[in-house]
């Protein structure tokens, strides 16, 4: 059972997977979870982690009210991290040969191992060093390295709905644009 719960628990590591930076040396590491119940199904492979759940795996942190891994009939797995603080599961782990973290948050994260794919649903928030996205839907492709963030749920355009937000911090070194002199008036 130790042994399906920590395979278990590893699919909701990918879900760093989110920018493709994240520290490898993590992967190494041991897993750690805690939660007020835990609920194994062996015979249709569901691990439910229950009640302020926290998984440590080196830098990485997952925190969440609810945690359900499940696995297909292939072996590839599929996490959801639902709730935690304010109604939003969250992650945050260290980047790769940087000092800058990457941090999420949504009411409803989803990582499916088969296609590499990370899914954040309903006030969906990725924070990478000091760029970030928001909006009700973000996904990332971890096979591609694309995102695509919508406005609507399930990666639709809502046109009555609020805006993607997106901050873009210039690169370092990259320099600024001469200020302009005022022109002289008559």
């Amino acid at each position: 059972m130790i042994r399906t719960i920590s395979r278990a628990t590893l699919i909701i590591l990918a879900l760093l997977a989110l920018p493709a930076h994240a520290e490898r040396a993590d992967r190494s590491k041991p897993v750690n979870i805690e939660a007020d119940r835990l609920s194994v199904d062996d015979k249709n492979k569901v691990q439910t982690f229950e009640g302020r759940v926290k998984m440590t795996q080196g830098t990485l942190q997952i925190l969440a009210d609810k945690v359900v891994v499940t696995q297909d009939t292939d072996g590839f797995q599929k996490g959801v991290a639902t709730g935690g603080e304010g109604g939003l599961a969250r992650f945050r782990q260290k980047r790769e040969a940087s000092n800058e973290y990457i941090e999420g948050e949504a009411e409803r994260i989803e990582y499916d191992g088969r296609r590499d794919k990370a899914q954040l649903f309903q006030r969906a928030h990725v924070k990478s060093g000091r760029d970030e996205v928001r909006g009700q839907y973000i996904e990332y492709d971890g096979l591609t390295e694309n995102y695509l963030v919508t406005n609507g749920p399930d990666a639709k355009v809502v046109s009555t709905g609020e805006r993607v937000r997106a901050v873009i911090q210039p690169k370092a070194g990259t320099p600024a644009p001469a200020a302009s002199a005022p022109a002289a008036r008559p």
